[in-house]
């Protein structure tokens, strides 16, 4: 329930209206090991593993655990600028701070149709929308699957959501205008596979959240479903089939790749929500899901977004091909150079090769300037991928600007402008 990642989508669009920002780049390969979360000895009932699979595929855990704390117990804060800050609620089955005292039917309301015990409305920041694809069955499997973990009493901090966003009967009439969907049946004209992509992309996957612009309701706009959008200041590319700006000239292998590991050669590697939701969400998927939502995402009609559009330069492979002659390449030389190498090759791992990534230069370099001044990690099936951030670390704006507009220039055809202000502008939305 990557649930709360989406909320600055949705409520900062009030005054100024959580699948992250697939295509993007630049993660370097410092890996620390890390058990499997929640590993079972005994095999789980059929269908708490179910559950197990859908609350994996939903997200879950991402949005529902505090940073470094409990898995599911909550408290992760989503600061929302002329809004508050809201904190996500735990969902383990203590029965006073978590949801141990809900019934099946309460649990099942508050996912599917964002209505949770006393009829308190829940804000769209869950992504009630697109779980309504789900059945109730589905539902009672995930909460018998969250039944099985260890209770925590941690309480939930309490939101301070200004007025009047504080008040949750006003999303009666959001629902009416917005949702909630509901479970559809198969499209006979379609195949298995895409029906089941169709399924995973719009149900759990909740991909729209983040990669679909919304209307003046803030709503999801159908008109540009995929096309892209700014979530939590990181550019979620576009997904449709359009070569220049989405993913026509990917290869299904290429997709199916970067789905389940994060990274996919000549494309990059997730980072930002998107590597969440890879490390705790796709990366669980067995291969033919993943295929199933390849097939699906190529069938999307090709919507050309500029922001997403990049042409790609490949620079000659080796050290002496760095060119020296600009402050931000002996800048990229003394603190990248040293895991990407001066053609972008991964030095210690693959998760390092940057080439070809998007985040490189679209959107003026949007996501490469979020992962110099907030770092990203990704969990993977060896250990943990870390980019580190470049804040505090004696390089000054400047410096990160320079970085930046070497990148985009050296990988790219991209024309960087006013990058300390956009650097500047990452650092306080951080």
């Amino acid at each position: 329930m990557r649930n709360f990642m989406h909320i600055s989508s949705f409520l900062s669009g009030l005054p100024r209206a959580v699948c992250g920002t697939l295509l993007g780049g630049v993660v370097s390969a410092a890996a620390m090991f890390v058990p499997a979360p929640h590993a079972h000895a005994t095999p789980l009932p059929p269908n708490v593993e179910k559950g197990r699979y859908l609350a994996r595929a939903a997200d879950c855990e991402v949005c529902h655990t505090a940073e470094g704390g409990t898995p599911y117990a909550g408290g992760r804060a989503f600061s929302l600028p002329g809004i508050g800050v809201m904190y996500a609620p735990n969902i383990t089955p203590d029965k006073t701070a978590g949801i141990g005292a809900w019934t099946d039917e309460q649990f099942v309301s508050a996912v599917r149709k964002g209505v949770s015990p006393h009829g308190k409305r829940l804000y769209p920041a869950m992504p009630y929308t697109a779980y309504a694809r789900m059945s109730d069955e589905e539902g009672r499997d995930i909460r018998a699957y969250l039944a099985t973990l260890p209770p925590s009493s941690q309480k939930t901090p309490a939101n301070t959501i200004h007025f009047p966003f504080s008040i949750r009967s006003l999303m009666v009439f959001w629902n009416m205008l917005n949702g909630p969907a509901a479970s559809y049946a198969d499209d006979p004209a379609q195949s298995a596979e895409w029906n089941r992509g169709r399924y995973l992309v719009e149900g759990p996957g909740h991909c729209g959240d983040c990669h679909t612009p919304r209307t003046r309701t803030f709503g999801l706009d159908s008109s540009r479903a995929l096309g892209g959008n700014i979530i939590n200041g990181w550019r979620a590319y576009n997904l449709t089939s359009d070569r220049q700006s989405g993913l026509g000239a990917w290869t299904d292998a290429e997709l199916a790749q970067y789905l389940s590991t994060g990274h996919a050669d000549g494309h990059g590697t997730a980072t930002g929500d998107m590597a969440d939701v890879v490390g705790h969400s796709l990366r669980y998927l067995s291969a033919p899901d993943i295929h199933a939502m390849v097939v699906y995402l190529r069938s999307i009609p090709p919507l050309h977004t500029a922001e997403d559009a990049l042409e790609r330069t490949t620079p000659p492979a080796g050290d002496a091909a760095l060119p020296q002659n600009t402050r931000g390449a002996r800048l990229y030389a003394s603190t990248c150079a040293g895991c990407h190498m001066a053609d972008g090759t991964g030095r210690q791992s693959s998760f390092a090769t940057i080439t070809g990534a998007r985040s490189l230069g679209a959107d003026n370099g949007r996501n490469l300037v979020q992962v110099l001044v907030q770092g990203s990690g990704m969990q993977t099936a060896t250990g943990v991928q870390i980019m580190p951030h470049f804040v505090g670390g004696g390089l000054s704006d400047r410096d990160l600007a320079d970085i930046a507009s070497f990148v985009m220039t050296h990988f790219t055809t991209a024309t960087p402008h006013n990058m300390e202000q956009a650097v500047q502008d990452a650092k306080r939305a951080n």
